[in-house]
């Protein structure tokens, strides 16, 4: 990962798949017309953690998603990038099944964790997403103490082990480098926070399980940018010994933050790269145009 400049000229279209229109793709797109994903090369050579295959969600008629194929490498941080209403978060609400929450919803393909279906009918849904952490853009901690807000997912499951619990307290909120910062504060309420203590504390709270991915969902779009830089530092941090799936409208937070990159519109997933190419070499013109703000 690395801080790559964004500039309207900065974007070198030498591709031969640009010698396509960005608006005329784009405004098949809008007919309802597929489009073939522009996959690049090197995630092929990547160990994959989660595997999405012909993906399709519905609300009721409409469709949200259209055939996602797509495979994130493990501990590596991808990010999902598009304008508003692309379908960014509902995809990475459909890792955990979050949209099974809403009655209208069908699904057609599948995803797999470390090769187990996530949709498959016998899946406990409890228990597929403890395999998960998950972060939302706006924090969330529990009306209880900074302590018991960390051990919460091992408190559901038993553990009452004091040893153990501390030892996972500490080495989660150092993992979310929030420890210094609360370690004399472990039995205060963690609505006492600020605002970025409090989404630290989530994280560390995501990360107390050993989740297989971290899911977040524009985790920094509540805060301010001191903060921001802070779990943005934390995102690289954590890349490595996680494998995190991120939904950002930030272009300038993916491209500091991420290894991977997958553009979206509409629904449909247009091209998935490194990051560093898809801000510097995308292969389409389409690419090139919204992460430069062109449009979106």
């Amino acid at each position: 990962m690395s801080d790559i400049p964004i500039s309207a000229g900065g974007v070198i279209a030498t591709d031969d798949a640009k010698t396509e229109s960005g608006s005329e793709r784009l405004a098949s797109i809008a007919r309802g017309e597929a489009v073939m994903t522009e996959t690049h090369a090197e995630l092929a050579t990547e160990e994959h953690v989660l595997d999405i295959t012909d993906f399709n969600l519905f609300y009721g008629d409409s469709q949200a998603l259209y055939d996602i194929n797509m495979s994130v490498p493990r501990g590596k941080v991808t990010a999902l990038i598009g304008p508003s209403g692309c379908g960014k978060s509902t995809l990475l609400r459909s890792v955990n099944r979050l949209n099974d929450l809403i009655d209208i919803v069908r699904i057609k393909g599948d995803m797999k964790l470390n090769n187990d279906s996530i949709y498959d009918p016998g899946v406990d849904v409890i228990e597929l997403r403890k395999r998960m952490g998950m972060v939302f853009q706006k924090s969330n901690p529990f009306p209880m103490s900074v302590y018991e807000n960390v051990i919460y997912s091992l408190r559901i499951d038993g553990v009452r082990n004091k040893s153990i619990l501390d030892d996972v307290v500490e080495r989660s909120l150092r993992g979310a480098a929030i420890w210094d910062e609360v370690k004399d504060r472990l039995n205060d309420s963690a609505l006492g926070l600020s605002g970025g203590q409090q989404q630290r504390l989530c994280i560390a709270r995501a990360i107390a399980a050993e989740p297989e991915v971290l899911l977040m969902d524009e985790p920094c779009s509540a805060l301010d940018p001191i903060a921001t830089g802070r779990i943005e530092d934390l995102i690289t941090e954590l890349s490595g010994e996680y494998t995190i799936l991120i939904v950002t409208h930030n272009m300038q937070q993916a491209s500091r933050a991420s290894d991977f990159c997958a553009f979206m519109y509409l629904g449909r997933l247009i091209e998935y790269g490194s990051t560093r190419e898809m801000f510097e070499k995308p292969h389409l013109k389409e690419t090139e145009d919204y992460v430069t703000g062109r449009f979106g």
